[in-house]
């Protein structure tokens, strides 16, 4: 593998969270060599603790970690509950009203992240992939607009060259390895928020069987996310508009506590608990929650994926689903240029409209959740409501979604935007009004909202298929022209002809 000078791999990926990890098993599952290098340290803190069905029951099993989360004891999560929208009373929605996440696959998990990040790693050691912590890349190598490869510096400070077919930017949020794709970084003026967030022990929890679930609760100044890590432990965050920075500015913990005493619910939860003050969870942090994608997510040799192509706001636990599904697409373009039955303009292509069409499908349906909250005294809801929104936001979400042939997508300018993102919100708060009135416990209202069905469809296909494998049925194109995942889920393969 080493030639004197440098070494070379099938793929080198840059960063090991669930997005590099991931796609690092599946591409070293096809034989491939691959080089994953982590600038850190595992276990290593971070946010966004709450999964979705769809990478437990579809793309961890695919990997095959999905064995080892079962046996980690993490908290079981069976749905949401949220005190959102015009009635004053929390409302419950479960996983299980889906026929495709019935029965065994109707729960998620609330991870602790540093124990989830490292079964994920090990899982791509175990599948092959070689992993080099404290390694921090520090640059592309690069020949006549191809990337080939990356310079990286050790725990030492001694520097190395890699050479690879693909270099995988899974880096997240802070990096700087996405520019070498070109393009530009455009951020939503619709999603440019701030969290303050930390960890309590003995906050109380829901009545049983939704004691798990996270609890999201808006108030006058943004909204909190309420996790149950344990029996003991929560994870809780507010999440406040840029213009109230003031707000989480000083000390940060008087900065929560003050936001926890705005709202009664959160405050009521935490009436009997104490904040974590020692280790990774004493510390009161700060995250710009700002929303963006970028213009390119790939050029010959190199992919974006996760938070490294695109980020959007954590409402609805789209952060981890993301990163891995993204893996899971650039995967299969990977793995089909590498086995040469896909061109890579074809291969990779098809994975930047699955990416992009997903998460126009989360932007959307969190505009629509946005707008449903009604609080006119309210600077930061009365901001958020999207028919209040300048046209120009309206005209870029137009621009995001651009190229995408299906109909659910075909917004022709800013004016139709408006109407059936205001169409949507009405449908979808009049099936939360109607399930906190007749207190519905099969949530059937709410999944009759078209908003919420398109936002879970395309996570339930790849669940589905994961673990039916050919005996989920034939896929569609999700774009005129375009390529259907392989049997075993790996790779891309042209549609059957009818």
């Amino acid at each position: 593998m080493s030639t004197g000078k440098h070494e070379e791999f099938d793929v080198v990926v840059v960063g090991g969270g669930p997005g590099g990890s991931t796609l690092a098993a599946l591409v070293a599952m096809q034989g491939h060599r691959v080089l994953v290098l982590e600038k850190e340290s595992f276990p290593r803190y971070q946010i966004g603790e709450s999964l979705l069905p769809s990478t437990v029951h579809g793309i961890c099993h695919l990997t095959g970690a999905s064995d080892a989360l079962a046996e980690a004891g993490f908290t079981q999560k069976r749905g949401g509950t949220f005190r959102w929208g015009a009635n004053p009373e929390p409302w419950t929605f479960a996983f299980s009203v889906s026929q495709k996440t019935a029965g065994s696959t109707s729960h998620a998990y609330q991870v602790e992240r540093m124990k989830f990040d490292q079964i994920l790693l090990d899982n791509a050691r175990r599948k092959g992939a070689e992993v080099r912590e404290q390694s921090t890349v520090t640059g592309v190598v690069e020949d006549e607009g191809r990337v080939g490869g990356v310079t990286y510096t050790d725990a030492d400070g001694t520097g190395h060259q890699v050479l690879a077919r693909y270099v995988v930017d899974a880096s997240g949020n802070t990096g700087g390895l996405h520019k070498h794709v070109g393009g530009t970084r455009a951020y939503s003026e619709f999603f440019r928020s701030l969290a303050l967030f930390g960890y309590f022990e003995g906050g109380k929890r829901l009545p049983a069987p939704n004691s798990g679930n996270i609890l999201s609760a808006a108030f006058g100044s943004g909204w909190f996310w309420y996790i149950p890590l344990s029996d003991t432990l929560t994870s809780v965050g507010a999440v406040v508009r840029r213009e109230d920075a003031e707000k989480v500015q000083g000390n940060p913990e008087a900065a929560l506590l003050s936001l926890i005493d705005e709202c009664p619910l959160i405050k009521e939860h935490l009436s009997d608990a104490t904040r974590v003050t020692t280790g990774e969870y004493g510390k009161v942090r700060v995250r710009k929650d700002y929303s963006y994608t970028n213009s390119r997510f790939w050029k010959p040799g190199m992919v974006l994926i996760g938070d490294a192509a695109c980020f959007v706001d954590p409402v609805f636990s789209s952060g981890v689903h993301l990163a891995t599904y993204s893996a899971l697409l650039a995967a299969r373009s990977i793995n089909s240029v590498l086995a040469g039955t896909i061109d890579e303009a074809t291969a990779f292509t098809e994975f930047e409209a699955r990416y992009r069409r997903e998460y126009s499908v989360f932007y959307e349906f969190l505009i629509s959740f946005y707008d449903m909250h009604v609080d006119e005294e309210s600077y930061f809801w009365s901001a958020k409501k999207v028919t209040m929104s300048a046209e120009p936001e309206l005209e870029s979400f137009v621009e995001l979604v651009a190229g995408i042939s299906s109909p659910e997508f075909d917004l022709r300018d800013a004016e139709s935007a408006s109407l059936r993102f205001q169409k949507r919100s009405s449908e979808f708060s009049d099936a939360v009004d109607e399930l906190v009135r007749t207190n519905e416990r099969s949530m059937t209202p709410l999944f009759r909202s078209s908003i919420v069905s398109q936002a879970m469809q395309q996570g339930s296909q790849e669940q589905t298929r994961a673990l039916l494998g050919a005996d989920a049925g034939l896929d569609t194109p999700v774009v005129t022209g375009g390529l259907v995942p392989s049997e075993d889920g790996l790779s891309w393969t042209l549609p059957e002809a009818d």
